[in-house]
């Protein structure tokens, strides 16, 4: 009996410490997509159900994802996401996404020590470090580490747009 006692006591103690290691980390169970639903990023939603990406960035990754908010995307000139949301403007709007995704696991501790990181859409972004500040080419990184199942994003500030 005293030998069970302690075998259970052990898997309370470990399931507890396993149970506090995802404490905190209400978006650890959900895609990429999921939390950008979630967190209301509606342009960028719908921008990759546009380029048909939605798919793939549910899928294993992992990826890292520089998410541009709303007020991002409403940064860029009048029309411009109407324009890019187009069918006929799919392969522009494909470019423009992928260049916010690096392929794996990039959390902000790693970012902070690179000079630049290798897009998916082929074409790399410039990583800065200034002042416990980091930038992505011209847009700043305003919360970092949002953990996914598939990945991690970057909320930015600013749409990165690839050099045509």
């Amino acid at each position: 009996m005293k030998k069970v006692t302690i075998t259970l006591l052990a898997l309370a103690v470990s399931f507890v410490a396993n149970s506090q290691a995802f404490a905190g980390c209400g978006t650890c169970d959900k895609t990429i997509v999921e939390n950008a639903v979630e967190a209301k990023f509606n342009t960028l939603v719908a921008a990759a159900k546009a380029a048909g990406l939605v798919e793939t960035l549910s899928g294993d990754g992992p990826f890292t994802v520089f998410a541009p908010t709303d007020e991002a995307f409403a940064k860029l000139p009048e029309g411009t996401v109407e324009s890019l949301l187009k069918p006929e403007n799919k392969d522009k709007l494909v470019a423009i996404l992928t260049y916010h995704v690096v392929p794996g696991n990039v959390m902000a501790k790693d970012v902070v020590k690179l000079k630049s990181a290798k897009t998916a859409q082929g074409s790399n972004v410039a990583i800065k470090v200034a002042d416990n500040k980091v930038n992505i080419n011209n847009a700043k990184v305003i919360k970092a580490d949002v953990k996914s199942k598939n990945g991690v994003i970057h909320v930015i500030d600013t749409v990165l747009l690839p050099k045509s």
